[in-house]
């Protein structure tokens, strides 16, 4: 019986009720399941960790055999994996790059080793691989030399991305050996190492850039570049695994072909090992579960297969994964630490987050040193204090975060946490909002940590999009007064600038440079830099077309902000207070001094033809390649569309960029609305697509 399903007792109608609450049941296993597909595969963007989807997946695939009726052809249990991106040229796979199942503890791989002697009537021999967490690609050579490389993407097409794996230094460009086959495809992981990516997502963070989630992430985004020099800046690294097919070449056995690769001088993982029984098998896994560290790359789990691959044929495989192999996944990792304090951090918004202060622990491959707690509820939730040991893991592989204290070691004399009434930073009086679970920092101005957090977003791409004014050199300015709020920016001298450390004449310009280019931004960014509490992007793009000057804004009404379709009332409170605030009109007028731009160009007339668009309701979300946000919406408009910030029952189409607001994603699917690319939606104006 399926957990979470409630049972009937009524004789007749217990069975159809029990069938009815599961057919929802995997309704919306399937919405969310495709859901963090297209998030994982196609925009490199996960919101759940591994742990989290492998749950979802096995509870619809328990749905379906306990269901058989339910099962569908479209179901994730009935495909290999997600959506080729549109961003590359398509290139169909010759033979099927499929995924595993997975067995997440030692009696679930036994249970699949008894399905294989079954089948084959024999305890056959197996290869034991460690499973690089990485991006899985196909890499074709003829005659010896590489002519294409794309990745899986949904195991029938991939994309083409033989431009940017021509760049990794660890695939070889000609294979060396004698008797080369015409046509040898090999089948590999792509990955990034730990330390390089810890380096990389520290040149991000420097440069006021996104870091990336995880190393897999970074493997998939410096591959999926339209510029291979960004690739080969990268030092990305291939592992192979396998073969996808050879002419003139046969084995016997999968472990030979691995030796062939290796003459061939391909990268071959060392950490490869032939066993007889399960037992070896299980040992191999349980070794690399627990040093799964000691190399510097990520591994989630072991590949057992079937070394024969006579074999392999004889076992087959299903529509997805071959019977013939197996993935043992690795649970998520945990520590545990003591915590040595705890301690706030005031944000930008004056949000201020509570903190644990760790002995360091390694954790996924890092050190974590600090952990968040999240607010002052959460803390009193767990009721974690300094000197507990603690549960720490890191969310998704990434955050750091406290699950919880080991209250069994728990020292007698610690005490309930208690939250600071001041500020850490400037010793303002905090301030908690009715009905919100955070407390601020009221201080907007004067607070050195908002100060740091704000001129940092201020700069950000989001925003001003100022390059070179990442959080380093806004920290140096600030400490020496040069910089007070970010206003203080456009009044920087070379001669400023020229005293900073690691400050040259190249720096220098190219910093004033950005400067000078951020005086010209749209207001709309403007407004998203000032720092003003639930005006984001796209709320900021609404305001300034019905605006369309800071005097406007600034001489709406309450009523009037709010009438605007798309802001709510919230957004329009925070910004008429935050207009009316002394210090702010202050601020405008120090930005209107040094030129900044305070004033949209007068926006297009709407044409009075009908357009191809003319009647429908459209959404965008996330980032277009050939346009951006606000140019789609404006050319959405000439085409007669009415472009609204939220999804609705009225809404016609939704146009997915990358990086979709969830939110958006999620309701579009749920309430059975079209979703779009943006190769459609540019076929849908009228305009020839010109992304690949």
């Amino acid at each position: 019986m399926q957990p979470g399903l409630p049972t009937e007792t009524h004789p007749l109608r217990g069975d159809e009720r029990r069938r009815e609450v599961a057919q929802r049941r995997v309704e919306e296993l399937r919405d969310l399941i495709n859901t963090h597909d297209y998030r994982y595969y196609v925009l490199d963007s996960p919101e759940v960790t591994d742990a989290e989807y492998d749950a979802l997946v096995r509870e619809l695939r328990g749905l379906e055999t306990e269901f058989p009726e339910l099962v569908i052809p479209d179901s994730p249990t009935q495909r290999v994996g997600g959506r080729p991106s549109v961003l590359f040229a398509p290139v169909p796979h010759q033979v099927p790059m499929l995924s595993l199942d997975n067995a997440f503890s030692a009696e679930e791989l036994a249970a699949w080793a008894s399905r294989v002697e079954r089948r084959v009537r024999s305890s056959p021999e197996c290869v034991c691989e460690l499973k690089i967490d990485g991006l899985a690609v196909s890499i074709t050579y003829e005659n010896g030399v590489l002519v294409q490389a794309a990745t899986r993407g949904d195991g029938q097409v991939g994309e083409d991305i033989t431009a940017n794996v021509r760049t990794l230094r660890s695939v070889p460009m000609r294979l060396r050996g004698k008797e080369l086959p015409r046509v040898l495809e090999v089948r590999g992981e792509i990955y990034l190492p730990v330390k390089a990516f810890e380096r990389l997502n520290q040149e991000l963070t420097q440069r006021g850039e996104r870091p990336f989630a995880n190393p897999r992430n970074a493997a998939a985004g410096s591959l999926r570049q339209k510029n291979p020099a960004v690739t080969a800046s990268r030092p990305l690294r291939l592992w192979c695994y396998g073969l996808g097919f050879a002419e003139g070449v046969t084995f016997s056995r999968h472990s030979e072909s691995l030796d062939y690769l290796k003459r061939l001088e391909l990268p071959v993982n060392p950490a490869v090992k032939q066993v007889r029984t399960l037992k070896q098998a299980q040992s191999f896994c349980a070794h690399w579960q627990e040093h799964r560290h000691d190399v510097d790359y990520e591994i989630d789990g072991v590949v057992v297969k079937v070394d024969a691959l006579e074999l392999q044929r004889e076992l087959g495989e299903t529509s997805r994964a071959p019977r013939w192999a197996i993935a043992f996944k690795f649970p998520p990792e945990e520590r545990t630490t003591r915590v040595k304090d705890i301690a706030v951090n005031t944000g930008r918004t004056g949000r201020v987050t509570p903190f644990a202060v760790l002995e360091p622990v390694r954790v996924s491959g890092a050190t974590v040193t600090y952990a968040t707690l999240h607010n002052e509820e959460e803390v009193h939730r767990r009721d974690v204090r300094e000197g507990d040991t603690v549960i720490v893991r890191r969310a998704g592989d990434v955050i750091p975060e406290v699950v919880g204290p080991v209250l069994s070691k728990r020292p007698p004399d610690t005490r309930p946490w208690r939250f600071p009434k001041k500020c850490p930073s400037c010793g303002t009086k905090l301030v908690r909002e009715e009905g919100e679970a955070d407390w601020r920092c009221p201080n907007r101005v004067g607070c050195p940590s908002q100060a740091i957090e704000w001129l940092f977003h201020f700069a950000s791409r989001g925003a001003m999009d100022i390059e070179h004014l990442g959080y380093i050199t806004g920290t140096q300015l600030l400490e020496r007064g040069q910089v007070k709020d970010p206003a203080d920016v456009f009044f920087l001298t070379a001669e400023e600038l020229g005293q900073l450390p690691n400050f040259g004449e190249k720096s220098v310009h190219n910093l004033l440079s950005a400067i000078e280019a951020a005086r010209h931004r749209p207001l709309w960014r403007l407004l998203v830099g000032l720092n003003i509490r639930h005006v984001g992007p796209f709320a900021a793009r609404l305001l300034t077309q019905a605006f369309p000057s800071m005097d406007a804004l600034r001489q709406a009404s309450l009523d009037e902000l709010q009438g605007v379709q798309g802001v709510g009332p919230r957004i329009a409170q925070s910004l008429h207070t935050w207009l009316q605030q002394p210090e702010n009109v202050r601020l405008i007028e120090k930005l209107r001094r040094a030129g900044v731009q305070l004033r949209e160009e007068a926006p297009a007339r709407r044409p009075t033809t009908r357009g191809r668009l003319s009647g429908r309701t459209v959404v965008i979300t996330g980032e277009l390649e050939s346009m951006s946000r606000e140019e789609a919406t404006h050319a959405a408009e000439a085409a007669g569309a009415r472009v609204t910030s939220s999804v609705s029952k009225s809404t016609s189409f939704v146009v997915v960029g990358k990086d979709p607001g969830a939110t958006k994603y999620d309701k579009a699917r749920a309430l059975g609305i079209e979703t779009v690319d943006e190769r459609e939606f540019l076929r849908r104006l009228g305009e020839r697509p010109t992304v690949h």
